[in-house]
């Protein structure tokens, strides 16, 4: 009986390489997949050829068996070239130990040389001498970072976000951001001359968007992985004085979406953009609204959503008309919105506020470092926690975002510590539902070098059409 198999063994590897050799011009598809070992066995102790029933000779694409969210194989071209076998196909098939014999060790589990494993933002391949080889990326989620900032007295605290878990620096920097710094001419632009009266012009100590103006401030966003705080914070920034300004009568969310797809003269959609360039088409070619065109993360998007579906004519008197129905089919309501020319406020802290209480909020540009992606609540502040780290893991990027207030507490000591309130894009369940503090006066990360504001384009034609539009509605 041992003969016997022995010599079908024999004959099957025979058979295996000449059919091998015959087939291997044509191999494309398994060929380019990732080998198992390498893409990691985290059961390699199976038996998974054996269950099958057998192995099969030469190339055989329907040899396979279920393994993990993949399949392997135990046909005896699996070892050619790259390795897709089944981890047992050594010791069934051939009847011979299997090649990767040094192991390594995590959590009690044993995998073998080639093998790999993601420790949060990287890779760690076993190592033919028993260790593990990891990349050494800077992580966008440090716990060694989160512990330092809620150890220290910095006057803010640090969270786990699983969204950014995962990614490295370079890539929440990338596609978490995307606003670019605005060239020099537009960074000379002559801020307004705003005459403030100090008996007048007497400024609260707290002073919120969302409590002067009720259901006309709009709740923060996500733009997920795309780079589009440019279009994020513009159209925000946008829908509030659209609201603010036609006292309740239009109160849109205008839509970022809109921005994205169809402002594509010198910007780059989810890859980045400049504010200048979003307030340019905001008030030449206007946008709708996000009910009628909503956003889509990169990764869910269809090909066909990312080209623009939202064209607009001119009606006369600088007022346009929108060409095409909504995207979102469910939604006949294409009306467009337009602003003023955006103008840009003094660096002041005292007119910043002023402009806020007496217009609404505004749009500011700022720096985020390494630590501002695990904010979770308090007055931030760059801290130092990475400082002694290599410089992969000291980096910034350009962000742009809405702030919508002030404040200011006072520390254990009697320190006085003075705040904006503005509002992020990376969902609700990022910092304070949405909302960030950050330290105001000392122009920390740069919030206030370049701070907007914008008109909304509103005749008492537009307002009397969307009320009458709103009540046949509510019939």
């Amino acid at each position: 009986m041992k003969l016997l198999l022995a010599a079908l063994v024999v004959l099957l590897l025979v058979v295996g390489e000449g059919t091998a050799e015959r087939l291997l011009s044509r191999r494309t598809k398994r060929e380019l997949a990732s080998p198992l070992h390498i893409g990691g066995i985290r059961d390699p102790f199976g038996s998974y050829c054996q269950r099958r029933g057998g192995c099969c000779p030469g190339r055989d694409d329907q040899c396979t068996v279920p393994y993990l969210d993949t399949i392997c194989y135990c046909d005896l071209f699996c070892n050619r070239t790259v390795s897709d076998c089944c981890p047992d196909f050594w010791g069934h098939c051939l009847g011979v130990e299997r090649p990767f014999i040094t192991t390594c060790e995590r959590n009690g589990n044993k995998f073998l040389t080639g093998q790999t494993y993601k420790e949060n933002c990287n890779l760690c391949t076993c190592g033919a001498d028993g260790r593990w080889d990891c990349e050494q990326n800077a992580c966008l989620i440090e716990p060694d970072v989160i512990s330092a900032v809620n150890r220290g007295n910095y006057g803010w605290r640090a969270a786990n976000y699983s969204q950014f878990y995962g990614m490295t620096l370079d890539e929440g920097i990338r596609y978490r951001l995307g606003t670019q710094r605005p060239a020099k001419t537009i960074m000379n632009m002559n801020e307004i001359q705003m005459n403030m009266d100090p008996e007048r012009d007497q400024l609260p100590l707290y002073f919120n968007s969302a409590e002067k103006w009720p259901g006309k401030i709009h709740e923060p966003l996500d733009q997920g992985n795309c780079a589009a705080s440019w279009a994020f914070s513009t159209a925000a920034v946008a829908s509030d004085r659209i609201s603010i300004q036609s006292m309740g009568h239009m109160t849109p969310q205008l839509s970022p979406q809109n921005l994205i797809s169809c402002d594509t003269r010198n910007q780059g959609g989810c890859t980045g953009g400049r504010i200048d360039g979003a307030w340019w088409f905001l008030r030449r070619r206007g946008v709708v609204t996000e009910d009628c065109y909503p956003y889509r993360p990169p990764q869910q998007t269809p090909a066909e959503l990312g080209r623009c579906m939202m064209q607009s004519r001119s009606v006369g008197r600088g007022k346009r008309q929108a060409t095409q129905r909504c995207p979102n089919t469910n939604n006949y309501q294409n009306n467009i919105y337009q602003s003023t020319p955006p103008y840009r406020l003094s660096t002041n802290e005292k007119e910043i506020m002023k402009e806020i209480q007496d217009n609404g909020p505004v749009q500011a540009i700022m720096e985020v470092h390494e630590d501002f992606f695990v904010y979770k609540s308090g007055i931030y502040k760059h801290t130092d926690v990475s400082f002694t780290k290599p410089p992969q893991y000291r980096k910034h990027g350009t962000h742009s975002v809405k702030i919508t207030g002030w404040g200011e507490e006072r520390n254990v000591d009697g320190a006085k510590r003075k705040y904006w309130i503005a509002a992020n894009s990376w969902g609700k369940n990022w910092g304070e539902e949405g909302y960030f503090r950050i330290a105001r006066g000392e122009n920390e990360c740069e919030i206030e070098a370049f701070v907007i504001g914008v008109w909304g384009r509103i005749t008492m034609e537009d307002m009397r059409s969307h009320n009458h539009h709103h009540r046949r509605r509510q019939i």
